[in-house]
């Protein structure tokens, strides 16, 4: 099989099951914390802390920006297939082809770099080259078969993953609040949850003691009433339903 096949293959594959394969990180995270005590910042640190959530946070932002503004038919949560109705070339896709992808990795390093590893850091960066350079190949091959010229336009004057600061062109659609609630909310809270562990953890393993520092038991109370309300909204309500308004 040729290399452009493989990579083709594995990169469809990757995007199957692109919820659950970075979850393996959670494995070598723990390891990292229990094996390498010599941390690159202490956790005890509360401007520490704070720096990993902003990284985080700035993930989830870019992630709320590309789906707020996305139109329908793109930027979707299919998992068995690729599927693109549209090319979406405005807004942050004009800096960027994947900021959806840019956003999960930073929302990742954020608490990749809170385990406090350097060779975690190392080896946490090194799998999300390997994983969605993968799964960016695929989507690319996808929609440059199916957008032909259009894409190779757009390919051309926008980088795929670090985002130029010139060329941005004004989106003409409404940000769609509900859309990014309905969508995020369990990533949000899974960040939330993983900060709380991670901190839970190097309690656990440096001091012997099973205890979370006050700001991540406040945060974690905070986000799982966000994470359980917004879920009864969900589930049991249409509010979060309305088609976004172009």
């Amino acid at each position: 099989m040729s290399l452009i096949r493989e990579f083709e293959k594995s990169g469809n594959r990757f995007f199957k099951y692109r919820s659950f394969i970075p979850v393996v990180l959670y494995v070598f995270a723990v390891l990292a914390i229990w094996l390498d005590t010599d941390e690159l910042v202490s956790f005890r640190e509360y401007w520490w802390s704070l720096i990993c959530l902003g990284v985080s946070a700035i993930g989830m932002l870019i992630r709320a920006v590309a789906i707020g503004f996305a139109p329908r038919g793109t930027s979707g949560r299919n998992t068995e297939s690729q599927v693109a109705d549209s090319l979406n070339t405005t807004g942050i896709y004009s800096v960027v082809r994947h900021p959806l992808y840019l956003g999960n990795f930073l929302m990742w390093l954020g608490l990749i770099i809170y385990v406090g590893s350097v060779e975690f850091i190392i080896f946490g960066v090194f799998f999300f080259w390997v994983y969605y350079e993968r799964i960016m190949f695929a989507e690319e091959m996808f929609i440059g078969k199916k957008f032909g010229a259009a894409f190779d336009d757009w390919a051309a004057k926008t980088p795929a993953f670090f985002p130029k600061l010139t060329g941005y062109i004004k989106i003409g659609r409404k940000f769609n609040l509900k859309s990014v609630i309905r969508r995020e909310y369990h990533g949000f809270y899974a960040t939330v949850f993983s900060f709380a562990l991670i901190n839970f953890l190097k309690h656990l393993f440096y001091t012997a003691e099973p205890f979370i520092d006050i700001e991540w038991m406040i945060g974690l109370a905070v986000g799982t009433f966000i994470y359980l309300f917004t879920r009864f909204v969900v589930k049991a309500t249409r509010w979060l339903d309305a088609k976004p308004k172009n």
